[in-house]
């Protein structure tokens, strides 16, 4: 083994549960993992070889071979294409002199298609290198180009274009912009760091008290699933165990969000706070922030900030004074997977395998990372929990509407002047943002909630209300005006998209996916039939049967469009009701082998 791959996997101790960790900083190192690699990684580590390359081939950010001294990942998302990505993709190819998916032939570029990499509110954006560049224009990239060819490291590139260090957090705020348009009252407001833990000092919050306060808040997770917070936290506190974990789950794939970007750049104490603070109401010693690999830019910021709170006693022994009162967090990150925003997809890809959900129950808060009790919280519910504990029940319960308590932070994008972080209360009308964003509400088509896992609605829903009783949502809006082709531009993104993030674990979710897709186009091509729009809707019972909740929403794109524009469908149908009627003339598909043959068998057999 080569001397750094044996630095690297010395760092973690040789373990094989810390299989990520390893590929990421070796990669970082050495630009992509060899099969000779592989196998000295697995030989180390005690594993299969398969084992590690399994892990390696489900990634979209582990790379097997050379992608070029600077690699290029272009975001092809719905919002990146249209803010002009195309003529973004264009410039690239020309100034690198190769296609997409493809290394120019000296090496220096390699140019490579990705999904929504967070910038929704600032495209078209692309990583280069792992640093994150946005508001693209074709000359930009000309000049990012030109400094390849010249073999500027990308983090000079980034420094020089406005001075600023890229361990500083304005540098963070000030190249990859927060876009905050609405500062609410939960998240997006004043806070004082260490602020509720130092109430846990005083002896008067017992870990039963915390939970009860948080309960009784009617706080939900704002991932999207919306289960009640405190009761996740009670029942990993009662699962009988020595050992428990705490995970916040940043690893934001949907497309058209971003929150989780904003508030780690923002708050990020107030989310180590929220961890920190569950941490002592189930009793878990050891956190873990996992975060999705488009985000790598913000790890040495984040991991400076982890060991200043080490150093100010806020994390580590005995916590803000509070003897036996001992928690440590360490950072995550992803390699480029969807599904691991799926809590169990999440754990397993943390100890080291492929991001594939497991079989519920148990349940992670029973059986988790490691096989121990697991709260999975989202980076917004955590820094809500520090806020209600702050300002009390009554003041949170005061905010949202019954059954949605609190603020949800929306991530705006699309066809609007505003785009950008609005933290709003849970009762607000989709029409109420519109006209906040900047919209002319005359010439918007449809709103996308929720991201492609959501619901496209139409104009006759947008006095429709965000909450957990109406509209519930993990945060994105995505606006599309009438200028939008909804279906083709749109619909069949998203199709490609989850097509393509699919683990491919469940056969529904794999295959079912690929059906919609080539129904779609049959449609948008016009050959489509009535009976097409009907079968999609009777797949959706088939797609229930997929393992996690990603799976089970992934034909939504298809299925909500049809309920509510179910009319752009069928102005595309122009065939008759009729039967399958075949072109395929056999007699002459067998002409030339018949010939050749001298024989007319054939001919003779098709005319009885």
């Amino acid at each position: 083994m080569n001397a750094g791959l044996r630095s690297i996997t010395q760092r973690y101790d040789n373990d094989n549960t810390r299989l990520m960790d390893i590929l990421l900083d070796y990669q970082a190192e050495q630009g992509f993992l060899s099969e000779t690699v592989v196998a000295e990684i697995a030989d180390t580590l005690e594993m299969a070889e398969v084992d590690v390359q399994q892990t390696i081939s489900f990634y979209h950010f582990f790379e097997s071979e050379f992608r070029g001294k600077y690699t290029v990942y272009l975001n092809d998302s719905v919002v990146s294409t249209m803010m002009g990505r195309d003529s973004i993709a264009e410039r690239f190819e020309q100034e690198a002199g190769t296609p997409f998916n493809t290394v120019s032939e000296d090496g220096i570029i390699g140019l490579f298609d990705t999904a929504c990499i967070g910038m929704s509110d600032q495209e078209p954006a692309a990583i280069i290198n792992g640093v994150v560049f946005t508001r693209l224009t074709p000359f930009r990239v000309r000049e990012l180009v030109r400094d390849m060819k010249e073999g500027k490291d990308v983090d000079e590139m980034r420094v020089a274009e406005y001075g600023e260090s890229m361990n500083d957090s304005r540098f963070l705020k000030t190249t990859i912009h927060n876009n905050v348009m609405k500062r609410g009252e939960v998240i997006l407001s004043d806070y004082e760091p260490g602020s509720a833990l130092s109430k846990i000092k005083t002896g008067k919050l017992s870990p039963e008290k915390v939970i009860k306060i948080i309960k009784d808040s009617g706080i939900r997770g704002r991932g999207g699933a919306g289960f009640p917070t405190g009761l996740k936290w009670e029942f990993c506190r009662r699962v009988d165990s020595d050992t428990r974990y705490i995970f916040c789950n940043a690893d934001e794939g949907e497309p058209g969000t971003f929150k989780d970007r904003v508030i780690l750049t923002e708050y990020p104490r107030l989310v180590f706070e929220g961890m920190t603070l569950a941490a002592y109401a189930v009793g878990a010693s050891q956190g873990i922030l996992y975060i999705r690999h488009e985000y790598r830019y913000m790890k040495a910021y984040l991991e400076n900030l982890l060991s200043n709170l080490r150093n100010d006693g806020w994390l580590g022994k005995n916590i803000g004074g509070k003897k036996g009162f001992n928690f440590d967090i360490r950072i995550q990150f992803g390699a480029g997977a969807y599904v691991c925003g799926e809590e169990s997809a999440l754990i397993e890809s943390a100890e080291g395998k492929r991001g594939e959900p497991r079989d519920r129950p148990p349940f992670p808060v029973e059986v988790g990372y490691l096989n121990q009790p697991t709260v999975v919280n989202n980076v917004e519910t955590l820094c809500s929990c520090v806020k209600i504990i702050n300002n009390g029940i009554d003041w949170y319960r005061s905010l949202g509407t019954e059954k949605s308590t609190g603020t949800k932070l929306l991530c705006v994008s699309g066809d609007c002047r505003y785009p950008g972080i609005y933290e709003i209360e849970w009762g607000f009308s989709v029409k109420d943002i519109l006209e906040m964003v900047g919209t002319d509400l005359n010439d918007i088509q449809a709103v996308q909630v929720g991201g492609p896992s959501g619901s496209c609605i139409g104009p006759d829903d947008f006095n429709r209300e965000l909450s957990y009783e109406d509209l519930a949502t993990g945060g994105s809006l995505i606006i599309l005006n009438n200028s939008r082709n909804l279906l083709k531009d749109v619909v069949l993104n998203f199709m490609n998209f989850f097509i393509e993030e699919s683990c491919g674990s469940c056969v529904p979710c794999r295959a079912l996916t690929r059906m919609y897709k080539i129904t779609l186009e049959k449609i948008l091509a016009g050959h489509g039939k009535k009976k097409d729009i009907k079968e999609m809707l009777d797949w959706a019972v088939m797609m229930k049967a997929n393992r996690c909740g990603l799976g089970q929403t992934a034909a939504n794109p298809i299925l909500t469009t049809i309920k509510n524009f179910r009319e752009k469908y069928e102005s595309l149908i122009t065939e008759e009701e009729t039967g399958y009627v075949s072109t395929f003339d056999l007699n002459k598909a067998v002409q030339d082998y018949c010939e050749a043959a001298d024989r007319d068998v054939y001919q003779e057999m098709f005319e009885m």
